[in-house]
């Protein structure tokens, strides 16, 4: 009889296969997860990107053990999107890369759809949080079209670097 443990290491194998790695370098190694006023740099520069394409959207920022540091609601955002982003952005911290890449290699179809019953998000919007090289936490957007709530999150990202 299996284990849990035994059964979540298969599930975890599998899903590693299925994400296409192609000629990338391993994700990066997990680091010292993300502080408070990273957080909230990172929940601004996402709001703002939001706020100037008027997107009502959700936006939570995880650390690198996959739990809350921050999340924001903007007016208007549905709150459906709440669940999905905080999904988004442990999907990409779980995993170790954007959730684009999961979206992609579902696309792919094949032994890829196993990845829907792992319980891991798969649309694009859920980024990884790099800091010197290594993953500090996660930022996942939902609300709007997939790839602006990636645009969002990226540009959360990107407010921490300044």
């Amino acid at each position: 009889m299996r284990t849990l443990a035994t059964t979540a290491l298969l599930l975890s194998l599998a899903l590693l296969a299925a994400v296409p790695a192609g000629a990338q370098a391993p994700p990066p190694p997990y680091g010292t997860p993300i502080t408070l006023e990273q957080a909230k740099k990172v929940l601004a520069g996402a709001e703002a990107e939001a706020k100037k394409n008027n997107w009502p959207v959700v936006i939570w920022v995880l650390d690198s053990g996959g739990q809350p540091m921050a999340m924001l609601r903007l007016d208007n955002a549905q709150w459906g999107s709440v669940d999905i982003a905080r999904e988004k952005a442990r999907s990409a911290v779980a995993l170790r890369r954007p959730t684009k890449a999961l979206q992609d290699a579902v696309a792919q179809g094949g032994a890829n759809l196993r990845l829907l019953s792992l319980g891991y998000r798969v649309l694009e919007g859920g980024i990884p949080i790099v800091v010197d090289g290594k993953i500090i936490g996660a930022v996942g957007v939902s609300g709007v079209l997939s790839q602006q709530d990636a645009q969002t999150a990226q540009a959360g990202i990107d407010a921490l670097g300044k």
